[in-house]
Order: structure tokens, then sequence, then C-alpha cells
């Protein structure tokens, strides 16, 4: 049906009653569903009709309606209202037929009409149409609707028309090239939401709290109520998230977010131009020449500006909050990682305020002392001047980040001036600055200084030195909290920095090498008056020699011997101190900014617990006024201990540990090849952030060795703390996707892998219902499948008139983590069936996969089987069929005290302490007829029902049964003693029987135990077999400590355990003889499991057999801790689930835990290499 909206003509008067369009909206809605016509619908707010807002007449009584309604909803679209009426809505639907040609037949086109309107083209679709006053009793025109649709603010109509289908009638076409009508309106009317960025923010954004898009079930599912009760999705007026945005907005006017140029540009020059640049670039050049000098550079810049790539990608792969480094590290390679390096950087940024202070104080001192001013000695000086000095940044932090940031724009003010200074000074040689060896940009002083002249030094010595000068590149970064658009600010402020300094540098290293000589004496009589033989140097063709100097080697001044040759060289002098000092100040500025900033992250995602305290933010821009203070006390005790010269080079190894790791997370998100991975910054290479990395490893061992182990050593420490602690958080780290990665690479090239004997493994399917329900067989068949095969935990629920999908997925979640929380390496895997059967068939046919697949199905014993409906006995036998049919191997647990502890009260533990703390109510229902068979069926009882509020929830005093079953099923977990597992390998099964006990013996909790074998054999070749099977025991390099040939299993047993198995089947056979054959085949047909006369007396060596065998095993293995037995098989169809039950039962009863195996005949032991 093709449906289409015509308004209806009317007053300006006042809007539509709500209940008048919500009694439409639901007529039309019943109209629609009968005749099977789906419309989407969703969140209607204020119940105000959204696909126009025009003013309509008074309100009119509902029935009126009502009635109205009906009447113009009706399926003739030729049966319209006469005219307007006031309870008339602006709307009209009209339904025109599919096919084309109905609609043809129905009314003719007129002139302007759509010749799709009722064609292929138009099936499926709603189309709005508006239909003209004028055709429906208005004396407005055209242009007067259309000034009434422009007054009331509607839409903007173009001047075509359309003729609808429907008997001529004008229409208006809305061009939505000039009107944003379609844009405001689409989904406007539906459940289903359009795409928005509110559905995809986390809850803790800062825009507001998440908007929920509409579920898969509400959309899906049947409806369980009224569709507008609740409204539309995509209403016209704000959504909860602009609304918590608005309010944010509104809320945060005085919250400081800075710019790229501000917020990471400025820092990240002021962090790179550091002393280095005026007391150490001149002594650089001096030592390795101009050539090495911009190597130096170069290389430090090459390892900066791969890791500003690197940074760069991850910080525009999503949205980056507060913690910098550390947040950048830890949301890309995980807690482990990031908590590691993130506790160390902030530690470094801490300590580097002290360094950054001490080199200030150290200038000031020098300065007070060539003035005589000094007020101590020069240690205490320094560390009283530190002292205030780092009072005074304090001061500044705590103020707030705008007085920080203005304090930034004014020391880099200085630097700038400092710096434009020593290049103008350049250029002004003056004969006083000769005798110190600045004669003034020359081409001979350039050429003498291209090639290095080491002196106590090399070149990885000198490229050492330098090279913390390059690092701070992480200045921005680190206040990613404090930034208005990070993805933006952080690639182009750091990476726009590292080119400015990088120039910088080299120019400095270009300057310094052309115009000053390498020693000079600073003595104006040093010149030459006459001619000299043996002075060759630059400075001699400059008229001085400094050769006397060079020898004595007590030159002052030249690159290689004063320090503030950029001060000789500057125009004005004391404004290269100014400098120096901005230098210092504002690297310690921006280090006492970004290490409680870092803290503060990382004590906010609780990586360790005892630090949380710091993590709570101030004021409206969340300052870390705590982390300021302990960055203020760390940065104290260094200022106070004035020995910076060790603790500098961990320092700068810290800093290279972390650019390493940013270099290795591309690498390793790239590597992962995650969807997940789409960083906007296109421009970087996995295999450069690689090599950066290593040359960040290579770096840190360059400048001091020792350092980078000990930073190495401190790394590693905290990582295993942190993967130790196993931090409760996932951040969808490039690790998790590594590990898929691998995970599905790895299963995939499995698969082309023919299976070897060698390479077995049990690989079991346990049917235990939910997991909580029967810890022993989880507990005995972990034990013996951990770090060796798989463990898939079955559940099959049944009896689900309608299942619930959601909850299945739900649960399978949950069981998952109860299963983690209690160390059981396995996976929980629940399934809807029919019957026990059918599931059982399903996770036979689908569990697992790939080569990850189970080879055997492991049971419980039904200890109740003659308690309920034999049915059940039928379905249990055939899942055992069902298993050799697939040629899977069967074990069968017995504990004589049963398995399933669902019913007791206060057993279970499922919800996680998480779950437990939030107010999750949670209702465990082990939803099991049979007790202690292997799985779940249908039917609640209030026995099987518990209810757990909390982890202390009341208990009620345990039965003696109970007792006994909770110890039972809990014995499995404790270490095992001296004893013995028995194992009865009376039929060769391909060697299953034998192998489980071995891995068994191979654990912890059962290394003290013996294997005893027995087997069955002839009374006069006992010895003989025995030897035999030690010699294959021998060859399977399996230890044993006894083997017992059994000659007497086929003597009869005796005849009152005979009398109480035949007493046990009686109620089970089916007595033929006794009855008519009709009746006795109808009988048989609708229990099949009845035993008849004939299979009875058919079978009764082998029942005797399992009777006999019971006997021996009292006799032998009465206090074994673990028997293993051969699980005897029955011929399918050929004997009823009844006799073989009885055969189980007889065999196993009062007894220790039993395990019946019975391999599926493949061997999987072998003696060849």
């Amino acid at each position: 049906m093709l449906v289409q909206f015509h308004p209806r003509p009317s007053s300006s008067s006042s809007p539509p009653p709500h209940r008048s369009l919500i009694t439409s909206r639901l007529l039309f809605r019943n109209w629609m569903c009968s005749r099977d016509i789906s419309l989407p619908l969703k969140k209607k707010r204020d119940g105000i009709d959204n696909i126009s807002r025009a003013p309509s007449s008074a309100p009119s009584a509902p029935t009126e309606s009502a009635a109205t309604e009906n009447d113009f909803l009706s399926p003739d679209p030729g049966l319209r209202p006469p005219g307007p009426t006031p309870s008339q809505s602006r709307f009209q639907v009209d339904l025109v037929a599919e096919a084309a040609g109905a609609t043809e037949d129905k009314s003719p086109n007129g002139p302007g009409a759509d010749p799709g309107a009722g064609g292929d083209e138009a099936k499926g679709r709603f189309r709005v149409n508006f239909a003209d006053p004028s055709e429906a009793g208005s004396a407005a025109s055209p242009d007067g609707a259309q000034a009434e649709g422009l007054q009331n603010g509607d839409t903007v109509m173009s001047e075509t028309s359309l003729h609808s289908s429907t008997g001529g009638q004008h229409h208006y076409h809305y061009d939505t090239h000039t009107n944003t009508y379609y844009l405001r309106t689409f989904g406007h009317n539906t459940i289903d939401a359009v795409p928005n960025i509110d559905f995809y923010r986390q809850t803790a954004a800062p825009l507001g709290e998440k908007l929920i898009r509409p579920t898969l079930s509400e959309l899906h599912d049947e409806l369980d109520k009224e569709p507008f009760e609740d409204g539309f999705a995509n209403g016209d007026e704000l959504t909860p998230a602009e609304e918590a945005a608005a309010k944010e907005a509104a809320e945060s006017k005085g919250v400081v977010k800075f710019g790229w140029v501000k917020g990471v540009l400025v820092r990240c020059m002021l962090n790179i131009w550091g002393v280095m640049l005026f007391i150490r670039m001149s002594w650089i050049v001096g030592q390795a020449g101009i050539a090495l000098s911009c190597l130096i550079v170069g290389m430090a810049t090459v390892v900066t500006t791969i890791t500003g790539l690197s940074t760069s990608a991850i910080a525009t792969n999503g949205f980056v909050r507060g913690g910098g480094a550390y947040y950048l590290i830890s949301r890309s390679l995980g807690p482990e990682f990031g908590g590691s390096i993130g506790l160390i950087f902030a530690f470094a940024n801490a300590v580097a305020v002290a360094m950054y202070v001490v080199g200030f104080a150290e200038t000031v001192v020098e300065l007070l002392a060539g003035v005589d001013a000094i007020m101590t000695d020069e240690i205490n000086d320094i560390r009283i001047i530190g002292t205030i000095t780092v009072i005074l940044l304090l001061g500044i932090s705590l103020a707030g980040m705008e007085w920080e940031a203005k304090a930034q724009i004014f020391l880099l003010i200085v630097l700038i001036t400092a710096i434009c200074n020593y290049f103008i000074g350049s250029f002004i040689p003056l004969e006083s600055k000769k005798s110190m060896g600045f004669f003034g940009y020359d081409g001979s002083i350039m050429w003498e200084n291209m090639g290095p002249d080491f002196r106590g030094e090399t070149f990885f010595s000198v490229f050492a030195i330098f090279f913390p000068a390059a690092t701070g590149i992480l200045a921005g970064a680190n206040i990613s909290g404090d930034l208005a658009d990070p993805q933006l600010a952080i690639p182009r402020g750091t990476l726009l920095a590292i080119l400015i300094t990088g120039i910088v540098y080299l120019g400095v290293a270009v300057s310094t090498g052309s115009c000053i000589v390498r020693d000079a004496s600073g003595v104006l009589n040093d010149t030459i008056t006459q001619a000299v033989g043996n002075c060759s140097d630059a400075a001699c063709g400059l008229g001085f020699d400094f050769s006397s100097c060079k020898s004595a080697n007590d030159c002052n001044y030249g690159l290689h011997n004063d320090f503030q040759v950029m001060s000789l060289v500057s125009g004005f002098g004391p404004i290269i101190s100014a400098g120096i000092f901005s230098a210092t100040l504002s690297s310690a500025l921006a280090s006492l900014v970004s290490a409680p900033k870092v803290f503060q992250a990382l004590c906010k995602d609780n990586i360790y617990p005892g630090l949380s305290m710091f993590a709570k933010g101030y004021g409206k821009n969340n300052e870390p006024l705590k982390g300021y203070i302990l960055t203020f006390v760390i940065a104290l005790a260094f200022i106070l201990i004035a020995e910076l010269n060790i603790i500098a080079p961990i320092i700068s190894n810290f800093f290279l540990a972390s650019y390493a790791l940013i270099n290795f997370s591309v690498f390793h998100a790239s590597l992962a090849n995650s969807p997940g991975w789409r960083p906007s910054f296109k421009y970087y290479n996995m295999w450069i952030s690689l090599a950066g990395a290593i040359l960040c490893c290579v770096v840190m061992f360059v400048i001091n060795w020792w350092a980078a182990l000990l930073t190495n050593v401190i790394v590693l420490g905290l990582f295993i703390y942190v993967s130790y602690k196993k931090p409760d958080v996932n951040w969808g780290s490039s690790t998790q996707a590594l590990t898929y990665h691998q995970a599905l690479t790895h299963t995939l090239h499995l698969s082309g892998v023919e299976d070897h004997i060698k390479n077995f493994r049990p690989q079991c399917l346990v049917m235990t219902g939910y997991p909580n329900s029967r810890p022993a067989i989880i507990d005995l068949v972990h034990t013996f499948t951990k770090n060796v095969g798989l463990m898939i935990c079955g559940h099959i629920r049944t009896g689900y008139r309608r299942p619930n999908f959601k909850e299945l997925a739900t649960d399978q979640a949950r069981y998952q983590r109860w299963l983690l929380k209690n160390e059981c390496k396995a996976f929980y895997t629940p399934v809807f069936a029919e019957d026990m059967r059918q599931g059982t068939q399903y996770l036979l046919q689908a569990a697992g996969l790939g080569r990850l697949k189970p080879n055997t199905l492991v049971l419980g014993f039904k200890n109740d089987w003659r308690d309920g409906d034999m049915m059940n006995v039928e379905t249990y036998i055939s899942m055992i069929h069902d298993a050799f049919d697939s040629q899977f191997g069967a074990v069968i647990l017995r504990l004589k005290e049963g398995l399933d502890v669902s019913h007791i009260q206060g057993q279970d533990e499922l919800l996680s302490s998480q779950e437990k703390s939030s107010g999750m109510k949670d209702v465990i229902v082990s939803i099991d007829t049979s007790k202690d068979s292997d799985a779940d069926s249908s039917k609640p009882s209030s026995k099987a029902t518990s209810l757990q509020n909390s982890p202390k929830s009341p208990t009620v005093p345990l039965n003696v049964s109970d007792q006994r079953l909770l110890e039972a099923s809990q014995q499995f977990q404790k270490k095992q003693g001296k004893g013995t597992v028995d194992v009865w390998w009376l039929f060769d099964d391909g060697g299953l029987t034998l192998l489980i006990p071995y891995l068994l013996t191979n654990k912890k909790r059962w290394k003290d135990c013996k294997i005893r074998v027995f087997i069955g054999g002839k009374i006069n070749r006992i010895d003989h077999d025995r030897r035999a099977m030690a010699t294959l025991l021998s060859k399977f390099r399996i230890d044993f400590s006894d083997i017992t040939v059994l000659g007497d299993i086929n003597t009869k047993p005796k005849k009152e355990h005979v009398s109480a198995f035949e007493e046990m089947i009686e109620p089970y056979r089916l007595k033929e003889d006794d009855m008519e054959q009709e009746a006795a085949e109808r009988l048989k047909d609708s229990e099949p499991w009845r035993i008849t006369d004939n299979e009875l007396e058919l079978y009764r060596a082998k029942t005797n057999r399992q009777i006999r065998l019971n006997e021996l095993l009292k006799e032998h293995s009465s206090t074994a801790n673990l028997i293993v037995m051969s699980l005897p098989l029955a011929r399918k169809g050929a004997v009823s689930s009844a006799l073989y039950m009885a055969w189980l039962e007889g065999l196993s009863k009062d007894l220790p835990p039993m395990l019946l195996v019975r391999g599926n005949h493949q061997s999987v032991l072998t003696f060849y290499s």
C-alpha cells in the first residue's frame, strides 16, 4: 500500500488536542496492523504530532475525534468528509493501491499528476502530501496557503503543484533543496532512530549523558504495550544528550580550554628550548663540529618526529581525555603498559621540576657570585633560591590553568626575544669581542669548525648530552584534558613545535660554528704584530694568535671553553640570561602541571588502588590539587638534595621509555589490524613507528647504560605488578585485538593440519547445566583439561514456548565471568532446545571451532533415574548413543552423594563483587527435573530456586544429606594426598581410559596418588598377562604402582546381589508373556524403555558381569580416591534404556567417586616417536 497524508485546512486558533492525535495514531496503527503493514514506531515527545506543527481548531471531544479519524481512515480513497470540521486533523491518509493500474481506474490523473504516484516506485513507501485548502472548501488561494505555511513556520513550498491520484486534488511540492522540512522530519515518527553522535558517546562524556538508541528487541519483538506511550526518538525538541550538553555549557562557562597554539605549540616549544640552547649548544659545536652537530640535531629530531607522528596517530584515533602519555599508552596497549609507564612518567615530570629549578637557581647564584652577593655558600644558596622558586611556581599552578597559560606566553616571548637577540648580535662583530673568539661570520672559521675536535668526549657522549634538550614533545599532550580539540591540537601543535625548534637548533649550530673560534684567550694583546710561520688557525687570518693559551690549555673563551658564549655574541647580554631564566622556568612550570595531570588520570583508573585519593579534582577545571602538592613535595625533596647529576640520566630514560612505548603502540595497533584502529591522522607507518621504538631504546643505552637497565627493571616490575593485580578495566586495547588476531590466525592454520596421535588431547563437552550447580564435575574435568585440552560447559535449556535469546546471551556472559572468577579455563555454551536429546545433538554438532572442537562427552550419572519419568532415562541413554554416533568418547562421573547442589541455598557465588555492589538482583534458577542428571531440563521447582540478593543472604541450616552433598561437591578442589587412582581397563577403547588418569596424576592436586591398573585375564596365565600389560605401560611411558589381573570376573555373582538387581528392574519389565502380543507391542511403542523377557534372557551373562564387577570393585577399590573404569556398551536398538541404566547402577553403586570412560576406539596413545 502507498499511504499519502493530506493536510486539511484549519484555522490558526490553537494546537490540536493531544488526546485526539494519540487516538488517531492508535486507530491508524490498528488499521495498518489489520492489513499486515508494519509501521516503525518510537518515542513521541509531549504528545504533539510531529508531522506538522500547524495550528488547528479548538479541541473537541475524544469520541468525536475518534469517529472523524476512523472516517477518513476508511479504505476507500474517494470517501472524504465534505469539509473541514473543528475536530479533523490537518493530515488525511489516502489509501492508494500498489499497482498503478488500480489507481488509474479509481481516478484520473490531473495535468500535474505524479506519473509514478501509484507505480512500482511508490511501493512500500510513505509519502506526505499537503492538500490545497481551496479544494476543501477554503477561499484561500494557493499563494495564500503558501503564505500561511510560511507564517506558521512549517516549510517553504515551491510554486510547482502536483495532482494526487485521488480525484485531481491540488498538492504542493516541497523543495528539499530550499528547505529543511524533510531533513527535520525524517525518522521523526518512528521508533527507529536516525544516526546520532550521542548514541556513540561514553557514559562519562564531557558533553552530557549517553543517549541510548532503541534496542533491537524494542524494534523487532512483538509489542507488549501501545507504541505511543514512550514517544518518538527523533523529536524536534532537544534530545537528552543535547539538553545535557546545553546544561554543561551553561555550567562550564568558567572552564578553561586551550587551542592548539596556546595549549600545545607554546608548551612544546618552551619545553624543547631548554637551557641547553643557550649554555651547551655552542660547546657541542666545539666538540663535534658543525657537520656532526647538525647530524646530532637531525638524529634527535628524527626520533622526536617519529614519536610525534605516532602520538598524532594515537591522539586522532578517538576522543582523548586527560592523562597525556599515560592515557595514550594505556588505551592503546592496555593497563599493564599504561600503568607502569604512567607512574614513572609522572614521577619523571615531578623530578624534572627540581632539575629545571636547580638549573635556574645555579644561573642566579652565578650572577650573585659575579657581584659578590652570595648569601651563605653556593649549595645552600641553590637550595634557598630553588625552594622560593618552586613555591612561586606552585602558586601560579594553583591559581588555575589560565594563569599558568598566561605565564607560559610571557616566558615564550622572553625566550623568543633572547633567541632573536643572539642572531641579531651575531651580525654585529665588535673589536672588543674578537679577543674572546667572536669575529662575525667568516668562511675560514666555518670551514675550520666543520669537522669534529673531540676533547675527552665521543660522538655518542656528546649526543647523550644534547638529546635531553629534544625531549618535551609531550608537554602539550600531557594536558590533553584541558584542550578544546585534542585530536586537532596535539598533531598540529606537536609536529610544528618539533619543526620550529629543530630549525632553531640547526640555525644556532651553524651560526655559532661560523662566527666563533674554538679557543680564545680573551687577551687583547694576542694580536699578530708580525708574520708568524706556525700560526695556521682561522684566527690568525683575522689578526689574532691564540696558540699560546692553546698549548698551555688555559684558554678561557671560545666554543670549547665558554658556556656563556651566546651571551657574548648577543646584542644585549642580559637578555640571554633572561632567556635562560625563561627556558628553565617554563620547563619547570610545564612539568609541574604535567605531573599532577598524568598522575590524576592514573589514579582515576584505579590501576594502583592505594593512590585513589589523588584522583579527586577540584573546581570547574577539575584541578588535581593533591597531585600538585605531591609534585611539589617530590620536587622540593630533590631540590634540597641539589645533586641532580645522577638522577638526570634516569629522568631522560624515563621519558625515552614513554616515547618508545608510544611508537610501539602504533606498530602494535597496526599489526593487530583492528577495525577500531582508524586514526584520522594518516601520515604514519607501522614500520617507521617500530624503528622509532627501537631507536628510543638504543638512545636510552647511549645516554647511560646503567640508567637504561634501571629504567627497564622498574618498568618490568610495575608491569608484573599490574598484570598480577589484574585491574578490572576494558579499554579495547590493541593487546586484545592482537590476541584475537593471533587466535584466529592460529585456529585457521590449525584447521589445515591433520590430527596426530601424539597430539591428541581430551577436549570435553561437559553437560553441566549452570556451571555453579555441579562443581564436582567441573573441578574434575578441569583438572585433566587445564592447559591440555578444551573444556566446554554445555547447558540445555528446554521447555520454553518462546525462547528468550537476549536472556540467554546475558547468562552466557554472566556464567563465563563466573568460570573466569573461579579460575576455570572453560567456555560456557547454553542452547535452547525442545528436549535434552535435541540440545545435546546441537552441541555435539556445533560446539567448538575448527580443530578446537570437543571429542568427548562428559555426563553426570543420573542418580534419581528411578524416581522420575522414565522417558527422561530414555533421553539420557539416547544422549550417550548420539555421542557414539558422532564418534565422540563418553565419560560418566558418579558420586554416591550426587552432583547437583543448586537446591542448596547460599552455595552460589555467581555474581562478581562489582555486580553485587551495583545493586543487581539475580534469581538463579537451576531448572532441573532430575536432581543429579547431566544437564538442566525446564521445569523449575521451588527447591531449585535460589534468590541471591547479596553475598550474605541468610541460609537455612543444612540437613545431613545436603551437608554430605556439599562436602562431596568440593572434594576435587582439595589436594588428594597419598592415595590411589584405580584404573579398571577391561576393554581397549583406544587408550582414553588410561590417558585420563595419567593426566590427572600429573597435576598438583593428584601428584601424590599412584595409578593401579586392573585388567581381566585367565586364571591360569595371570603372570603372563601382568607382564604383557607392564610392557605396554612402559612403552606408553606411564608410571604405575601395581597391576592386578582379575581371573574371576566371569564367576557368578552372589545370589542376594542378583536378587537385588532383579528387584530393581522389576517395575520396568514389559512381561510380554503375560499379555496379548498386540497389547505388548502397543505398550512397548508407548514406553520404549521397558525391558522385554527375551532381552533380559539374551543379556543375562552381561548383566551378571556388571553385578560381579561391582563385587570386585568393592573388594579391591573401596578405598581409592578415584576409580576409572571402562564404560560398558549397549547395542543401540537391542538393549532397552532401563536395562542399560540398571547395568550402570549395578556396576557403580556404593563406591568411591567413579569415572566410567569409553573412548571412540581410535588410538589416543602411541609408543612411536
